[in-house]
């Protein structure tokens, strides 16, 4: 495989789609999150976690396994479960037989947040971006992302 030319540069009409995607993704992500902080006292990281470990098998995830499901450093995922954790959303354990090894567990309360918040976040999708485009149109979008996703 050879290595990329670092030397082609994107044209206007490359780096005006990607200006545009950046700034559409930016800006429903910052409405999503004000409507959950709003309305649940939930920030947009801390419902993605609660729905990472809803997902997960046993409702568990070994820390760095929810770090690169959620997208946010070690640190960042750390400090978010730590606020999760104190507000009796997630709890930590040990894994048996590995010292380091520590997974995030959603409790029943977290449940609960997560139902009522997910009310709140689904409408929210439904309204800042699924209302505005044709169905062929996401439909196209997710194949286009999920191009830039692999």
């Amino acid at each position: 495989m050879t290595a990329p030319d670092r030397s082609v540069r994107p044209t206007r009409t490359e780096l005006h789609a990607w200006r545009t995607f950046l700034r559409a993704h930016a800006r429903v992500t910052r409405v999503l999150e004000a409507e959950l902080v709003a309305e649940q006292q939930l920030s947009l990281g801390g419902y993605d976690v609660l729905v990472q470990l809803a997902e997960a098998p046993d409702h568990r995830l070994r820390m760095a396994e929810l770090a690169d499901a959620v997208l946010l450093s070690r640190s960042g995922v750390t400090r978010l479960v730590d606020r999760l954790e104190r507000a009796g959303m997630v709890a930590r354990e040990r894994v048996p037989g590995d010292g380091r090894g520590v997974v995030a567990t959603l409790t029943a309360h977290g449940l609960d947040v997560l139902r009522t918040a997910s009310r709140t976040h689904l409408a929210g999708v439904s309204e800042h971006f699924v209302a505005r485009l044709s169905a062929e149109q996401l439909a196209y979008l997710g194949e286009l992302c999920g191009k830039l996703a692999d």
